[in-house]
């Protein structure tokens, strides 16, 4: 065929608006298309083309004059099949490609039907960009949601990110674009060029993307599928078939980046933190870990809360697979993985989801609805099927792909209720004139349905901090669905009681035994997270009042008294050796205190907590029913102590615990007991080992046949200042063989090791010092 000789302005439509990057369906005009009589056209676009042929010479093109659009036309048989391009640049260069415009679309009609009903679970595995092979030809085949563009390319480092070269084809009202662009490699650049309707052209990361570049680049990367060989399906196995609710869960909340560090300051891998992470936990006695958000993320200060990758490991610590590795690490050692996971809000970057195709696509485009001014962030449309979505199979994917555990679900009660954190005027109500987010409401249920179905055995916990009624109770009783909801109540009163002098704690006793009115209500986490050591609210430590000593006591006191209490554990990094100053996000916590005798005596009531809590089921098996727990004492205001009861589901075990808020030590102090019997000292947390005064009750204490609080039995306890004591119900031994067994710390009774044992005998102290 000769040269072409229209010039631009001459062109059909099609083809003008082809070679100015407007066009919303280039499969009219690109690729080989069957002219009849045995006769077809072939067209190219190729902005860095000097010359083009087809099969090795067979076919020359031709260059359509002014452009960069590259025509033949000829006998049909000569482009029959998936012919081969060869173009040559301008140093003379070859390059040999399959034509992407020769292949006929691959979605499938019912998924985009599903997706568009916001009921396709597993919507990643066919959006996003994912390697696939089409009749022997291998590539890597490209789909997004954006039903507003009016036209979409993939760019990246294989075509100069030149939104010209492979613009997208749409898929009917579906909203979805998508192309196959075949040999492909993994590990090549990429994003979508998106043309909004009024012609503006911006570029667009891949709200699906697996994989990210590392901060602050943005660009996603191609992946091969994973051929990660799973080692934990025993610790998979027990997940299904255990009864969580009745197991010790005692969860260690950490954010990677600030954990340790190298010696440079360097991140570490998530290979390295596996390994340091399971010595440590199992030091600890920690059963799960909690990720602060690892989806990736642009801005390290955001910490992880402000997402752009919602199905991609932050880049920070290696590849998906070696986070892979990080999971399944520590399910190999008995340890479970929880994920902080964000669906209430994101960014504003202008590489990611905001405005995605020029329209408030993933976020609402009235402001009263769609932006959290507290956080400059945007806020998701959770009526829209796709958005929804979108969110639910990230969800989805994180449990399903990674094996995680459970998904901490952020900021709940933002989603909550139309007006969070707004003025009069700033918000809309909803449909039936309330407050409440009614789609957010239904998105929540849906989550946790979905979730709970598809992997049996997984955490849904929620962090909720109104009272918003039924947030973990069953969707089919009006509930939201959630497993667990953290216990901000507790939280915020009693770190209020613990933050004033001992002097004016009489004065606040309420705070304690206020939240045993409603801690049955849900299915209470207890959290001393991240969020209460930063921002000006000081360390765990520093919140203590007093000199030195009280500071440590009181930090022992609230811990041994949290390790009690009816509900899960959570404990933030560095709260668990009582960091000196606030988290601090861009540095590693400060472990340099360990060197110090008190900060080792925190660490380890920590450690002798967290294995109490595990072998005394009376702590754990009746969490979330009224029958595991009850008062002994919570009237005495005047001397703010405290006394309650623990139950084993069976009732045959029994654990009581008493806590002295103050300085003042309380010799026989007496506490009613439901039975008779030896109550053995099991945690005392002024004992010496931990940094304490060695007050304490010589390893255990026999009831006696006194009526005292309404009970025909009691014991004499001697309380220790600022400290709690766990006392657990034992077969009452023979005073003489007690005594044998007290003058020999081998057998002396203990939950761990020695260290969980306090009493006054010099022998046994002067024993448990020598370490």
């Amino acid at each position: 065929m000769p040269t072409a000789h229209a010039t631009p302005s001459q062109l059909p439509e099609p083809l003008l608006r082809l070679i100015e990057a407007r066009h919303h369906e280039p499969f009219e005009v690109l690729g080989r298309h069957r002219l009849g009589n045995g006769r077809a056209v072939v067209r190219v676009f190729l902005p860095r083309a000097e010359r083009v042929r087809l099969n090795g010479g067979v076919v020359i093109l031709n260059r359509i004059d002014g452009t960069d659009l590259f025509v033949w036309e000829g006998d049909e048989t000569l482009v029959d099949g998936y012919y081969l391009i060869d173009w040559y640049d301008k140093q003379g260069q070859v390059h040999t490609q399959h034509d992407p415009y020769l292949f006929p679309p691959q979605l499938d009609d019912f998924d985009l039907h599903l997706f568009g009903e916001g009921r396709h679970w597993h919507a990643y595995r066919f959006l996003g960009a994912h390697q696939c092979t089409i009749d022997g030809i291998t590539g890597f085949h490209f789909a997004v949601w954006a039903p507003s563009a009016s036209r979409i390319s993939v760019v990246g480092d294989f075509n100069a990110w030149d939104g010209r070269v492979h613009p997208m084809r749409i898929r009917g009202g579906s909203g979805v674009w998508e192309l196959f662009i075949p040999d492909l490699l993994p590990g090549s650049l990429y994003k979508f060029e998106v043309r909004d309707q009024a012609g503006n052209i911006f570029v667009k990361i891949d709200p699906y993307a697996n994989a990210f570049q590392q901060r602050p680049e943005t660009a996603s990367i191609l992946l091969a599928p994973s051929d990660y060989q799973w080692q934990d399906d025993e610790w998979l196995k027990r997940r299904v078939h255990s009864n969580w609710q009745q197991q010790p869960l005692s969860v260690y909340e950490i954010h990677l980046g600030s954990w340790q560090r190298n010696e440079d300051g360097s991140f570490l891998t998530y290979h390295e933190l596996a390994e340091r992470l399971v010595d440590y936990c199992q030091e600890l006695g920690f059963t799960h870990v909690e990720l602060l958000p690892i989806t990736e993320h642009p801005l390290d200060a955001s910490w992880g809360y402000q997402a752009t990758g919602y199905f991609a490991p932050t880049a920070r610590f290696g590849t998906p697979d070696d986070f892979r590795y990080f999971v399944d690490y520590l399910h190999i050692h008995d340890i479970g993985v929880l994920l902080d996971w964000v669906p209430a809000h994101f960014p504003r970057d202008a590489t990611a989801l905001a405005r995605y195709d020029g329209t408030a696509l993933f976020e609402h485009a009235d402001p009263r609805q769609g932006e959290h001014r507290d956080w400059g962030t945007l806020i998701f449309n959770y009526g829209r099927h796709e958005v929804k979505n979108f969110l639910l199979s990230s969800a989805l994917y994180w449990l399903n792909e990674f094996h995680i555990d459970g998904l901490r679900v952020d900021a709940v009660a933002s989603m909550l209720y139309l007006d969070y954190s707004r003025k009069e005027g700033e918000w809309i109500p909803n449909k039936y004139g309330g407050n409440e987010n009614l789609d957010a409401v239904e998105f929540l249920r849906q989550l946790n349905t979905v979730t709970h179905e598809q992997h049996p055995g997984t955490l849904m916990i929620a962090e909720e901090s109104t009272s918003w009624p039924q947030v973990s109770r069953p969707t089919y009783l009006g509930g939201l669905g959630f497993s667990m909801k953290w216990n901000m109540g507790w939280m915020h009163d009693t770190l209020a009681y613990m933050e004033k002098d001992p002097i004016y704690r009489h004065y606040h006793h309420d705070l304690l035994t206020f939240g045993l009115l409603y801690a049955f209500s849900e299915n209470f986490v207890l959290p001393f997270s991240h969020d209460e050591v930063v921002h000006g609210k000081r360390s765990m430590l520093d919140k203590m009042p007093g000199d030195s000593w009280q500071k440590f006591a009181s930090l022992r006191l609230l811990y041994t008294f949290m390790f009690s209490y009816p509900g899960k554990k959570l404990l933030f990094q560095g709260c668990e050796f009582a960091q000196g100053g606030e988290w601090n996000f861009d540095t590693q916590a400060e472990w340099y205190l360990l060197e110090r005798s008190q900060h080792q005596g925190i660490k380890r009531v920590v450690a002798d907590l967290n294995r109490l809590y595990q072998t005394l089921p009376a702590l754990y098996e009746v969490d979330f029913e009224s029958g595991g727990f009850e008062w002994i004492d919570c009237h005495d205001t005047s001397q703010s102590v405290l006394s309650y009861l623990r139950k084993s589901k069976d009732g045959t075990q029994l654990v009581a615990a008493a806590f002295n808020f103050t300085p003042v030590p309380r010799e026989n102090y007496r506490i009613g007991v439901p039975q008779a019997g030896f109550y053995r000292e099991a945690i005392n947390s002024d004992a010496d080992i931990y940094g304490g005064s060695n007050v304490g009750n010589r390893g255990g204490v026999h009831s006696e046949p006194v009526n005292w609080m309404g009970r025909l039995n009691s014991i004499p306890l001697a309380l220790p200042p600022l400290a709690g004591v766990i006392m657990v119900l034992e077969p009452d031994p023979a005073p003489s063989i007690m005594k044998n067994e007290l003058s020999d710390a081998s057998t002396a009774p203990s939950t761990t090791n020695e260290s969980a044992l306090i009493t006054n005998d010099p022998v046994l102290t002067d024993t448990l010092n020598t370490d």
